[in-house]
């Protein structure tokens, strides 16, 4: 699914960007976080199933959930989300002293955000600081603890880029998002939605020129970000934010934007 690469990505990132230069990223630690990243997605859908089972039963893209739909109990759930976590944490003890306090206090995140849409406008802000953690946390797996000159304008760049994706979906659902009472933040940008999605996205890119800067990444990694910036450029111009099938479409070409920046920082190392 769309999401389990959208939060794999950023962890692919900060891996490339910690390996040696002239050397390719540890795929050890590239299949642990592919691992992770189905696990932890697979974790946070069952954890906003559960919080969202009612609201669920009233958007028809989403009655047909297993818990909205009737057919699992929430008990059922629980041991489900009992076994994802489970096997995740299995997956953290891999990794060093360092990374695994960092992985676990992301959980606080995993666990609030399905609640953050009952109170407030900006959700999507509180899933970028969610599905972007491993911005961080790729780098401490590699190198045993956070490079911050480098990890943080990766982290907020991943934050502003969940902004421009999480929006755009978000507008698929804003007619029912209204009947029911939840909140987003293409309920709160309305018209003006491609001027945010515009900064958003220029915020991002310059994170990613400081983030390379400050780990003294090449051309190859510089071409990359000016292909995101194209991506993203076109994908705001050609929205229509009232086709809900125009912005799956552009929600789902973000995974081509975070593949195209693994391959220039691949590209940037060598």
């Amino acid at each position: 699914p769309a999401g389990t690469w959208l939060l794999y990505l950023p962890c692919t990132w900060s891996i490339g960007l910690a390996a040696a230069p002239g050397c390719l990223p540890d795929w050890r630690m590239l299949s642990l976080f592919g691992v992770g990243a189905v696990l932890m997605r697979g974790a946070g859908c069952t954890i906003n199933d559960m919080w969202d089972r009612d609201y669920d039963r009233q958007v028809a893209r989403t009655a047909s959930r297993p818990l909205a739909a009737g057919d699992i109990s929430t008990f059922q759930s629980l041991v489900f989300l009992g076994g994802q976590l489970s096997l995740a944490l299995c997956v953290l003890l891999c990794l060093n002293y360092y990374s695994i306090i960092l992985g676990a206090a992301s959980l606080s995140l995993v666990i609030t955000y399905p609640l953050m849409k009952r109170i407030t406008y900006w959700p999507q802000l509180v899933l970028g600081l969610t599905f972007n953690w491993g911005a961080l946390l790729g780098w401490s797996a590699v190198r045993g603890s956070c490079e911050w000159s480098v990890c943080l304008p990766l982290y907020f760049a991943g934050v502003m880029w969940t902004l421009v994706y999480d929006t755009i979906y978000a507008h698929q659902d804003k007619r029912d998002d209204i009947m029911i009472g939840v909140k987003s933040t293409a309920l709160q940008f309305k018209e003006d939605t491609k001027q945010w999605l515009s900064g958003f996205s220029l915020a991002m890119l310059l994170s990613l020129c400081m983030a390379g800067m400050n780990c003294n990444q090449t051309f190859p990694y510089y071409s990359a970000v000016a292909a995101v910036g194209a991506h993203l450029t076109h994908q705001i111009y050609t929205l229509d934010i009232d086709k809900p099938e125009d912005c799956w479409q552009k929600f789902a070409s973000n995974r081509t934007i975070g593949i195209l920046l693994f391959i220039g920082i691949v590209l940037g190392n060598l």
